[in-house]
């Protein structure tokens, strides 16, 4: 089985905010819809020991997607690869799917009527290369790959980072399959999953 999916390592991440600007760029994302956002976490904590760290919220790529499940058209689908993808010749933008999905990381195009998403770059995975914001991100804080291929990218990250340092955002039975890598006791958005809208 394949699961291409997105490892991001919070604790590498700078908030410079180059994955936000790759994605709209890449992907021409019009003004006022993201497709990747990046969420400042914090300050956390009393002086002196604050933290805070930044959360790049994406479509988290669930095994259960319900926003595949609720599509009338079957125009929200999963792909071969474990990705999950929009046929916008098929979209009749009843909003359905945004309402179902958990995360906020999807977004209604006005001017075409349409819901889309991150593809993660699906048009440079077709050419042999990595999606835009995994290849600008300068703190080296993101990986792309088949989390089922022990010798992926994802999966190597993960088993560095160790099981207690890899998170998810909250599962409601949907299964995300987005890692978060975070050396920290708790991570605050456990209970409060973040929305992009």
């Amino acid at each position: 089985m394949t699961q291409k999916t997105l490892v991001i390592d919070l604790d590498r991440c700078t908030g410079c905010f180059a994955c936000e600007v790759a994605c709209k760029q890449e992907n021409h994302v019009p003004l006022g819809m993201h497709y990747n956002k990046v969420l400042s976490i914090g300050p956390v904590g009393t002086f002196p020991d604050v933290k805070q760290y930044f959360l790049p919220a994406v479509c988290q790529v669930c095994e259960n997607a319900p926003c595949v499940t609720v599509c009338p058209t079957g125009a929200s689908y999963r792909a071969e690869d474990g990705q999950i993808m929009i046929n916008k010749e098929k979209c009749i933008g009843c909003k359905l799917c945004m309402a179902a999905y958990p995360y906020g990381a999807r977004s209604y195009n006005e001017k075409t009527h349409v819901v889309e998403k991150c593809t993660l770059c699906n048009h440079l995975q077709a050419v042999g290369e990595e999606p835009a914001c995994v290849k600008v991100c300068c703190a080296k804080a993101r990986f792309f790959g088949d989390i089922d291929d022990p010798e992926s990218p994802v999966s190597k990250a993960v088993k560095a980072a160790g099981p207690e340092n890899v998170h998810t955002l909250p599962d409601s039975g949907n299964k995300p399959t987005v890692r978060y890598i975070l050396h920290k006791k708790t991570a605050p958005w456990q209970s409060h999953p973040p929305k992009m809208g």
